[in-house]
């Protein structure tokens, strides 16, 4: 970053101390994972130079032949990554990928059946102040309060008194497997479409190790991150017949122009998605959410649900006498890096909450196995029980440390002195 060095050192200065921050912290937040050096190399590339609104062979601007061509093949792969029928690359993210949806397939005013944000739903999932509770009619669902899983004889049930346009599956808090069959079925008795969010299972579900929703919704929305392992995006996958309203409502419906440098970055996941390897790692990051919460769980942290079949484990505190915004910033303090979460039927606040949602994917990117997930578990439970303890916490940041150096991130950009 020479010339970054030279232009703005104070930015230089951020972005060298978070190389460090990561290289130095064990990420737990289920939401995060840490890209390839290909694609950072695609994102940081001169596509993001090329204005080219529209779509491949139909832009609003001259010189498009090669972001063309990067575009083409982010479509492309993806499809073959998915069995898709459609794929639009172009969303910026994955609630722009979702509103996208939400304008082709529904009115303003249309009644939505979705997951309960407190029990594990997501912001463009209803909340009343997102633009999906705003604009449309979102009736919620929740989990079993026994099971704390999903009840899909009650979901039928509302689905047929509320008689929704469009049923709403998929979570950013919900850490067992989905069943989109029985989703499809619950919306062919109620001729509701299906809408899948599976921003947070994309890599798993690529890889085999989720069911795939692709051959039961009308729709399906993504992050490229997360899972996924790519730069931070959306896209959506459709029927055909949805082909041209999708397209219309990313652009010119909600965007403008693409972001090439991005879409070249998907692109590059894509591609590393489709190998063996990947394959291999999205099975060990279930092995090690397995391990983590099974270790969690003999220190005494109640797991919602008893298990997870995900990346994602959420941890009820409540018996260990701490928040979660508490034991976040405890965590913090010795570089390990979570964040506070609601449980269901959680009686405290959204931002306070009694649970921390904690996910596997980038300690698996760093080659950690179940050894190292146990030994996490060990370094979080003395953490909460010993944060009146400054000594203490400051031993357990020196374990922290000694194993995220044995596990090292980007080593080819980390200068040791």
């Amino acid at each position: 970053m020479r010339y970054l060095k030279n232009i703005d050192p104070e930015i230089y200065v951020a972005i060298k101390n978070e190389i460090k921050r990561q290289d130095e912290t064990l990420e737990l937040i289920a939401s995060e994972n840490f890209a390839s050096l290909a694609v950072l190399e695609a994102q940081g590339s001169v596509l993001t130079n090329k204005y080219a609104e529209g779509y491949p062979r139909a832009r609003w601007y001259g010189g498009c032949v090669n972001v063309d061509e990067a575009e083409r093949l982010a479509i492309e792969r993806a499809k073959k990554l998915f069995g898709a029928e459609h794929v639009n690359v172009q969303a910026h993210s994955g609630t722009q990928a979702n509103m996208a949806v939400y304008f082709a397939a529904l009115k303003f005013g249309d009644k939505v059946l979705a997951l309960d944000l407190a029990c594990g739903g997501h912001l463009t999932h209803g909340h009343p102040h997102n633009f999906s509770g705003m604009f449309y009619n979102v009736i919620t669902y929740g989990v079993d309060k026994k099971t704390e899983t999903l009840d899909y004889a009650r979901i039928l049930e509302l689905a047929k008194k509320h008689k929704p346009k469009m049923i709403l599956a998929g979570a950013s808090a919900y850490p067992r497997k989905i069943d989109f069959k029985e989703f499809r079925k619950i919306c062919d008795k109620v001729g509701a479409y299906l809408l899948v969010d599976m921003a947070h299972i994309a890599g798993l579900v690529a890889a085999g190790v989720h069911p795939t929703p692709v051959p039961y919704a009308e729709f399906v929305t993504s992050t490229t991150h997360k899972t996924l392992r790519g730069p931070r995006g959306g896209f959506v996958i459709c029927k055909k017949e949805f082909a041209k309203k999708i397209d219309a409502h990313i652009f010119p419906g909600i965007q403008g122009g693409p972001l090439m440098h991005v879409i070249a970055a998907k692109a590059v996941a894509f591609k590393e998605a489709m190998s063996p390897k990947f394959r291999t790692y999205q099975r060990q990051v279930v092995k090690n959410a397995r391990a983590l919460a099974r270790a969690l769980a003999k220190e005494g942290f109640r797991i919602v649900s008893g298990a997870t079949d995900t990346h994602l484990i959420l941890v009820d505190l409540t018996e260990k006498g701490v928040t979660g915004r508490d034991a976040s910033d405890i965590l913090e303090e010795v570089n390990i890096t979570v964040n506070k979460n609601l449980i269901p039927f959680d009686k405290k606040s959204a931002s306070t909450t009694s649970g921390i949602r904690l996910g596997t994917a980038a300690l698996t990117t760093r080659k950690m196995k179940e050894y190292q997930m146990r030994q996490i578990a060990s370094f979080v439970t003395a953490a909460i029980e010993g944060s009146d303890n400054p000594e203490k916490l400051k031993e357990i940041k020196e374990e922290v440390l000694s194993l995220t150096r044995r596990f090292r991130l980007y080593p080819e950009l980390i200068k040791e002195k």
